[in-house]
Parts: structure tokens; C-alpha cells; sequence
């Protein structure tokens, strides 16, 4: 019987008091890395809004309270650091190369 390597992929979502959550699997589908790659989707999909939204704000013409800059600078900044955190996670998951 051939012999699974463990995987190790980081969550799109905080543990108890924000730490970093962490499955590890054999790579085979499971309920809980099905429901981290909803998760993920999602998390792009609302990136993609996010910067759509923010497109018009930042123009020349739009004329924005320092409340609302700071609305949308918070906004961008929570997708971004999603979007980082899904970069990473799959970037751990891709195989070296070989030489």
C-alpha cells in the first residue's frame, strides 16, 4: 500500500485569540478543507468588490470625508491581508521543483 505525505494547510480563518490555524491532512478531501476552500472563494470574491468600490473613491473627482477614506482604506486592507493569507497557504501546498 503506497504511504500518504502529510500536508500542512494554513486556514482562512483565526483559532482562539487570532492565532493561526493550521490542518493537516494526507491531501485527500475532508469536510474541513472543503469548507477552507468556500471559505476562500468567498474571500476573493469580496476582494474583487472591495476594489471595485474603492476605484471611484480614490479618483481625482470623488470627494470623500477622511471617514470615508478611512472606511475603505479598512476594507481593502482586511481583503488584502485575506488574499495574502490564501497566497501563502497555497504557495506552502505547491511541490518543489525538481533538479
Amino acid at each position: 500500500m503506497a504511504e500518504r505525505s502529510a500536508h500542512v494547510r494554513l486556514l482562512p480563518f483565526s483559532g482562539p485569540e487570532g492565532k493561526r490555524a493550521h490542518l493537516i491532512t494526507d491531501g485527500s478531501p475532508t469536510p474541513l478543507s472543503l469548507l477552507a476552500d468556500n471559505i476562500e472563494s468567498q474571500q476573493i470574491e469580496t476582494a474583487t468588490v472591495i476594489v471595485e468600490l474603492a476605484r471611484p473613491m480614490v479618483t481625482e473627482e470623488a470627494k470623500l470625508t477622511a471617514d470615508e477614506l478611512r472606511w475603505i482604506a479598512r476594507r481593502l486592507i482586511e481583503s488584502l491581508t485575506d488574499v495574502l493569507n490564501i497566497a501563502e497557504s497555497r504557495g506552502r501546498r505547491i511541490p518543489d521543483y525538481e533538479e
